[in-house]
């Protein structure tokens, strides 16, 4: 009989432990993806990011946050998704959605001077963007007209000198800024792979152009 009143209990036990968890503010959420970037960072982030334990960027440090936003959202989420130094993947908290990754990187951004829209559309999916498409975007605004000293796009003499050194150093120098060229061109959600694509897309219409 005493067996049967501890099993019973235990069960008891049991199925009240289960019914909290499912009642802990966040933990339903997490799955869904529904928390807003300031509550991802309250419940995961915070406990390294708010005071910079273990070399975390802390939240409100501009200078540490600026360089991590030349990275833009796509380089900054799969280093939170996968991990990266000290901070586990997804944070340590396999819950965590990608989705709520992306809002809670958006949201420590902007605390630390950045002005990122906040991911809406948890379905949707990182895809990097085409070259011509950055360069339609944004890069024409100066390479179009060689607006402050920049190669004109199609200007075979002027983008034949800038590959001497090589793809890769031509790249680093968009990434970096050049001259009177911001970093990453002014648009700091660029990810490196997608300057690249830019890069790239620009200098093929530089050295193909008719003769």
């Amino acid at each position: 009989m005493n067996s049967i009143k501890t099993a019973k209990r235990l069960v008891v036990v049991s199925v009240g432990f289960a019914l909290a968890m499912a009642a802990t503010p966040g933990t339903a959420k997490a799955v869904g993806g529904d928390r807003s970037g300031k509550e991802v960072v309250a419940a995961v982030c915070s406990a390294c990011h708010e005071k910079g334990i273990n070399g975390a960027p802390r939240i409100g440090d501009k200078k540490a946050w600026s360089l991590r936003e030349a990275k833009g959202l796509g380089g900054l989420t799969q280093s939170a998704l996968n991990g990266i130094r000290k901070m586990p993947a997804h944070g340590g908290n396999p819950n965590v959605s990608d989705y709520e990754i992306q809002r809670a990187i958006t949201y420590m951004v902007n605390q630390s001077g950045g002005h990122w829209a906040e991911p809406t559309d948890k379905a949707s999916k990182i895809v990097p963007r085409s070259g011509e498409n950055i360069v339609k975007a944004q890069c024409v605004k100066c390479h179009e007209t060689g607006l402050n000293g920049a190669p004109k796009i199609g200007d075979r003499a002027a983008w034949i000198p800038r590959g001497t050194h090589g793809m890769d150093a031509l790249v680093s120098s968009a990434i970096h800024g050049h001259g009177g060229m911001p970093a990453r061109g002014g648009m700091a959600d660029l990810t490196d792979a997608e300057m690249r694509a830019a890069v790239i897309y620009m200098f093929n219409q530089g050295i193909t152009v008719a003769k």
